[in-house]
C-alpha cells in the first residue's frame, strides 16, 4: 500500500473507476488472509468438516467482502452526511431487540431476520464511531474545552450503552464506552475530564456490582480465583489454560489438538477459538496470528493519519481501536488475564453479526483511504 502516493483529484471529482483504482488491495489481502485462517480453524473445530461452521464462515465472508467494497466506493461525504441517520438505525435495532429479540445462552441480544440472526450491538459499535466522528468533525478545539460541548456526544454514547446493558451484555457495553473514550481523547478532550470520569467509574463499582447478574459476578470471582470451582464457573478458563500450555512451542499439529477434539474445550468455535489454534499451532503459530492482527491495525492507523479531514481520521482511528479491543479482550480472556466476557476473535470466530460488523468497519476504513485527500468543512 503506497500511503504516500499522490492523489491528483479530490473525491468529489472522482468517478467510480477512479475510486476502484484507489482501493488498497494489499489491505484487503491481509483481511482476506485472516478470514482464511478463520476458515481453517473452524474446519478444525468441526474435526475436519466444513459444516457446520467453516462453510457458513466462507459464505459470509464472500458476501461480506462485496459489501466491504461497496462501502469503500461510496463517497465519504455521504457517510458524513447521513452519520446521525445511521446511528438512529442502529439505535432502533437495539430497541427492536428489547421488543422482539429472542433469547439465546441466557441473554436477549439477537433479532431473527430469516437469513441471519442479527446482533445489533455489534453493528452499534460502528454506528457510535460514525456519529462521534461526524460530531467532532464540526467542533473546534476551543469548543471541545467547554464541557457543555460534550453533552451531546455523551448522550450518543450512553443511550446505546444502557440498552446493551439491559440485554445483558457487559462486554459489549464496555467496548462501546472504551472506543468512545478513545475518540474523545483523539478529538482533544481535556485530560482532567477523563480523570473525573475515571474516578466516578471507580466510585460506582460497588453500585455496579449490586446490579450485575449472578453469572457476571461468578465470572469476576472465577477470574480472581479460577481454582475455586474448576468443574463449574472456572471450567472454561481452566480448560483453556490447559490447551494453551499443551500446545508448546510448535503445537500438536493440525487436527491433533486433544483438548478441543475430545470436547474438553468449550465454545471452541467462538470465544475460545484462539485457544484451539494455540494448541494445534503452538506459540509460533499464535505469534504469527498476532503479527497479522498487528499488520491490520498498522494499516488502519496509517490510513487514518494519511487522511486530510478530521471526519475520516476519527472514523478510521475509532474503527481500528474497536478492532484492537476485539483482539485484546478475546486473547486476554482466553489466557486468564481478564474475566470471560464473551467477545469473539474478529474474522476468525464463528458468528454472522461479528463478521458483518468487522467487514463494514473495514469498508469504512477503506473508504477513508480512497477519499483521503478530501477536505470537509466544519459543519
Amino acid at each position: 500500500m503506497n500511503l504516500n502516493a499522490s492523489h491528483t483529484r479530490y473525491s468529489d471529482q472522482m468517478g467510480l473507476f477512479d475510486r476502484v483504482f484507489q482501493i488498497s488491495w494489499s489491505y484487503l489481502f491481509f483481511i482476506t488472509l485472516i478470514a482464511v485462517i478463520g476458515y481453517v480453524a473452524l474446519y478444525s473445530a468441526a474435526s475436519g468438516n466444513i459444516e457446520p461452521w467453516a462453510l457458513s464462515h466462507a459464505i459470509r465472508f464472500s458476501v461480506g467482502v462485496v459489501g466491504l467494497l461497496v462501502v469503500a466506493l461510496i463517497d465519504l461525504k455521504l457517510w458524513h452526511r447521513y452519520a446521525y441517520w445511521i446511528y438512529a438505525i442502529g439505535l432502533c435495532l437495539l430497541l427492536a431487540v428489547e421488543i422482539k429479540g429472542f433469547v439465546g445462552m441466557g441473554a436477549q441480544r439477537w433479532i431473527n431476520l430469516g437469513f441471519i440472526n442479527l446482533q445489533p450491538s455489534e453493528i452499534m459499535k460502528i454506528c457510535v464511531v460514525i456519529a462521534l466522528a461526524r460530531y467532532f468533525n464540526g467542533v473546534t478545539v476551543e469548543d471541545i474545552r467547554n464541557p457543555k460541548t460534550l453533552i451531546i456526544p455523551l448522550i450518543l454514547v450512553l443511550l446505546p450503552t444502557a440498552l446493551v446493558m439491559t440485554q445483558p451484555d457487559l462486554g459489549t457495553a464496555l467496548m462501546i464506552l472504551m472506543v468512545a473514550g478513545a475518540i474523545f481523547f483523539l478529538a482533544g478532550v481535556s485530560y482532567w475530564l477523563f480523570g473525573i470520569v475515571l474516578a466516578g467509574g471507580v466510585a460506582c463499582i460497588p453500585v455496579a456490582w449490586h446490579f450485575m447478574q449472578d453469572y457476571q459476578k461468578r465470572r469476576v470471582l472465577t477470574f480472581l480465583n479460577p481454582e475455586s470451582d474448576p468443574l463449574g464457573s472456572g471450567y472454561h478458563i481452566t480448560q483453556s489454560k490447559i490447551a494453551l500450555g499443551s500446545g508448546g512451542i510448535s503445537g500438536k499439529g493440525f487436527l491433533e489438538g486433544t483438548q478441543s477434539h475430545l470436547n474438553f474445550l468449550p465454545e471452541k468455535q467462538t470465544d475460545f477459538i484462539f485457544t484451539l489454534m494455540a494448541e494445534e499451532w503452538g506459540f509460533i503459530g499464535s505469534c504469527a496470528i498476532l503479527l497479522l492482527f498487528i499488520v491490520i491495525m498498522i494499516y488502519g492507523y496509517l490510513i487514518a493519519f494519511r487522511s486530510n479531514n478530521q471526519f475520516g481520521r476519527l472514523l478510521a482511528l475509532g474503527i481500528t481501536m474497536n478492532f484492537l479491543l476485539y483482539v485484546f479482550i478475546n486473547i486476554s480472556m482466553v489466557t486468564g488475564l481478564i474475566p470471560v466476557v464473551g467477545v469473539p476473535l474478529p474474522m476468525i470466530s464463528n458468528g454472522g453479526s461479528a463478521m458483518m460488523a468487522a467487514l463494514f468497519g473495514f469498508g469504512l476504513i477503506m473508504c477513508v483511504y480512497v477519499h483521503r485527500d478530501y477536505k470537509f468543512g466544519k459543519r
